[in-house]
């Protein structure tokens, strides 16, 4: 960092790069977490790019239901991808650091995504809703056009939103140190050590934060009631089941990813530490991303139908 003058009597700095603490500062652990991590990694790679192609190349995959996983799959790729890559090379190398514009394109690229996948997944509990409750309007409401609204507006609003947190954040100095307690680079650990006036900035954060999770959580939650008493109405044992099983795959992944978001945000400020929000990031950034195609692919019979019929036809090709 270069020194470059006082702002309201501090000294200010510019800074070139960051020093990013990691997941642990303990040598020993090193090595172990970097093989774990990186067995994350690449089962997360290879689960959602299978996800992708084989929503894409299956004819029976061909509806809003595989559409919306096909975009879900994507938002998963692209924030382990963000986060995990570097992360990985900081457990090999003796200094920690990040540049300041990769550092800010990563938090912007992580702010898309994951604003994405809380829509995508609204987009979903939709789907099931009108699935179950107006199944003879379905092809009607879920539309192609239909559907690609429900994906394009949450991409467009998350490029906006990340975009703005990413620029107020970034306009202001950094003079109080350059280690970032994380193991990227997020907004609040970016914050604790900004020396500027961060009131406008932490009202923004706090407003959108709250706008995403709570509007994102009120239509799966309708969406979800509704279900459970078109479900509770249906007069035949196997229709509740069929019916429900459709929403099985969602619903665990619903439940896991905002167990995890609430987690975090609903903590009492006495027990609220970089360290907890720390766990909390390793689980949504690089778990989750990896077990909502295992989930899927699980616990959906047509996906393991579509799997198997691939792996066949592949087989009788090399044949």
């Amino acid at each position: 960092m270069e020194f470059v003058g006082k702002l309201n009597g501090t000294l200010t700095t510019s800074v070139t790069e960051f020093i990013l603490m990691g997941i642990t500062d303990r040598p020993a652990l090193q090595a172990p977490l970097f093989g774990m991590f990186l067995l994350i990694y690449l089962v997360t790679v290879v689960g959602n790019l299978g996800m992708i192609i084989l929503t894409k190349i299956d004819s029976h995959l061909q509806t809003p239901m595989y559409f919306f996983l096909r975009h879900l799959a994507l938002t998963d790729l692209g924030y382990s991808t963000v986060i995990a890559p570097k992360m990985l090379v900081n457990f090999v190398v003796e200094k920690n650091t990040i540049s300041y514009n990769w550092c800010a394109t990563q938090l912007a690229s992580f702010e898309i995504f994951i604003i994405s996948e809380i829509f995508i997944l609204s987009a979903m509990a939709y789907d099931r809703y009108v699935a179950i409750c107006k199944p003879l309007f379905y092809t009607v409401i879920m539309s192609d056009r239909m559907c690609l609204i429900l994906v394009a507006i949450p991409y467009a609003y998350s490029i906006f939103v990340s975009l703005l947190v990413t620029i107020e954040i970034f306009i202001l100095s950094f003079c109080k140190s350059n280690v970032i307690r994380h193991f990227y680079c997020d907004s609040l650990p970016l914050l604790s050590i900004v020396c500027s006036d961060t009131h406008e900035i932490e009202f923004i954060i706090l407003i959108f934060s709250a706008l995403d999770l709570l509007s994102s959580l009120l239509i799966v939650l309708v969406s979800y009631i509704l279900i459970l008493v078109a479900i509770l109405r249906m007069s035949s044992a196997e229709s509740r089941y069929k019916a429900f099983s459709t929403c099985g795959s969602h619903l665990t992944v619903v439940i896991v990813f905002y167990g995890t978001l609430l987690f975090m945000y609903l903590q009492p400020n006495s027990s609220h530490s970089f360290e907890t929000d720390k766990i909390a990031s390793v689980f949504y950034t690089l778990i989750i991303p990896m077990l909502n195609p295992l989930i899927y692919s699980l616990r959906n019979k047509e996906v393991k139908g579509a799997l198997k019929k691939t792996i066949k036809d592949r087989c009788k090709c090399h044949n």
